[in-house]
């Protein structure tokens, strides 16, 4: 784990990186900030890991990952919505699976928490059990 001056190395790199790229930040403000990043031993590229897109790409591969979680959006339309976010190396898509998942582990939670509430009345503690017991978890 990190230390809290680390983290704040780390954030004050980031606001330095952000002021080199930021068109409203003056010439002397980026020269200042490209200087305090050579200091501090951190390299001024931007993060290679994901590609520099436009605002009009931003939005478009947006739009892509609301396809995916739209309730009204056909299967092949979120196919389709994948393919193209996988091929612009966005990595992290939450699909329907994923959604579903979260779900599921919610509801058993809330089920799993009912028993030990005091105030949940023994018919529902009894629904509860037989829930989880249901869905494969132990009570």
């Amino acid at each position: 784990m990190t230390s809290a001056s680390e983290q704040h190395q780390h954030h004050v790199a980031g606001g330095l990186k952000a002021a080199l790229n930021n068109p409203n930040v003056s010439e002397e403000a980026k020269t200042n900030a490209q200087r305090r990043l050579e200091e501090m031993g951190t390299a001024s590229e931007t993060n290679t890991e994901a590609p520099a897109y436009d605002e009009s790409t931003n939005r478009m591969l947006g739009g892509y990952k609301a396809t995916l979680t739209n309730d009204r959006t056909s299967a092949q339309a979120k196919a389709h919505a994948r393919e193209i976010l996988e091929s612009a190396g966005v990595v992290e898509v939450e699909g329907e699976d994923t959604k579903t998942d979260e779900h599921q582990k919610r509801v058993l939670a809330g089920y799993k928490a009912a028993l030990h509430n005091p105030k949940v009345s023994e018919e529902a503690k009894i629904h509860a059990r037989e829930f989880l017991l249901e869905h494969g978890e132990s009570v």
